[in-house]
């Protein structure tokens, strides 16, 4: 009796005949978000793509394949004027420029002067850090002298201007001004340059030989033999007797003179040591020497023209 009334009580019953599912079919933890989620997108539509229409591929008229490429030839043809016009610049750059690709740089003139510099000098990119500050102190040294000698020149005018027995100094200046200055550069600053940068044993001893010669003329320059044209000590001693203010320029002139003797000689000694630590020998410079003169096309074609007439003179002393 009581298990009858327990079934037919009306909230079972409204349960058990509801809609509901069943708590077997009820997943309170989905496995992933988008899962809880899916019950609520909406269906794709079902409507049916429409098919692609291709449109017909018409060809180009032959007058228009003609004109593109016309197009196409005066397009190339311009690039290749571009590009020989870019070459000719570039050759023209090259003829303008030293022996090693680079432009010249020294002395430092102005564009439109008329003359060009003659020389490359860049002691950061060519000679090696450790040369660097002896080279720069060589080039210096040249400057100095230069600036001696034109210091020179005006004192021996100076001097020519109390006296005209002394014109001969005057004449003298002007010469060792003239000869001097460019032949110091050339043949005493450049090789030593050329040796630092090449470590050429050659150069070397060239620069050694020159600049021996060269420390000599600076021991005779600050002694001022009269009639010389140098204002050393010997002349400005002489000229001060006449003229006080003349004789005080010549001796500021061979003050000038005595510094350039001694820097010289320590400069010449600074050179040594370096020349030392560079394993530059004797045998080396010789061998730069033959190798040179024997790949020198002057003496190459001198040598040619020299042993052609040897045997054109031999084959008609034969015959």
């Amino acid at each position: 009796m009581f298990c009858f009334v327990v079934f037919q009580d009306s909230s079972v019953i409204q349960v058990t005949n509801s809609n509901i599912e069943p708590v077997e079919q009820f997943n309170p933890f989905p496995a992933h978000p988008t899962d809880s989620l899916a019950a609520h997108t909406t269906p794709a539509s079902t409507t049916p793509y429409q098919p692609a229409v291709l449109q017909p591929s018409t060809e180009p008229s032959p007058q228009a394949t003609a004109a593109a490429a016309q197009a196409n030839l005066l397009r190339q043809q311009e690039e290749l004027e571009r590009k020989a016009a870019e070459l000719e610049r570039r050759e023209q750059e090259l003829h303008s420029r030293g022996p090693g690709g680079k432009e010249n740089n020294w002395p430092p003139l102005p564009k439109s002067f008329p003359i060009k510099p003659c020389f490359y000098q860049d002691f950061s990119e060519e000679i090696p850090l450790e040369y660097q500050r002896v080279c720069k102190m060589m080039y210096y040294l040249w400057m100095f002298h230069c600036v001696t000698l034109f210091l020179n020149l005006l004192a021996c005018l100076a001097y020519f201007t109390t006296d005209s027995v002394y014109g001969v100094d005057f004449g003298l200046s002007i010469l060792w001004l003239i000869l001097f200055a460019p032949c110091s550069f050339l043949c005493w600053y450049r090789p030593v340059y050329k040796a630092f940068k090449t470590d050429s044993s050659f150069s070397f001893f060239f620069f050694f030989f020159v600049f021996f010669c060269q420390v000599v003329i600076f021991i005779i320059q600050a002694v001022g033999i009269p009639k010389w044209g140098n204002s050393g000590w010997i002349a400005s001693f002489t000229a001060i007797g006449k003229n006080k203010a003349v004789g005080a320029i010549m001796m500021v002139v061979a003050c000038f003179f005595t510094i350039c003797a001694v820097l010289s000689v320590i400069l010449l000694k600074m050179v040594h040591s370096q020349y030392r630590r560079t394993g530059a020998s004797f045998q080396k410079a010789q061998q730069e020497f033959s190798q040179g003169v024997m790949t020198n096309k002057t003496f190459q074609t001198a040598a040619s023209s020299a042993a052609s007439s040897a045997a054109q003179g031999a084959f008609q002393g034969n015959n």
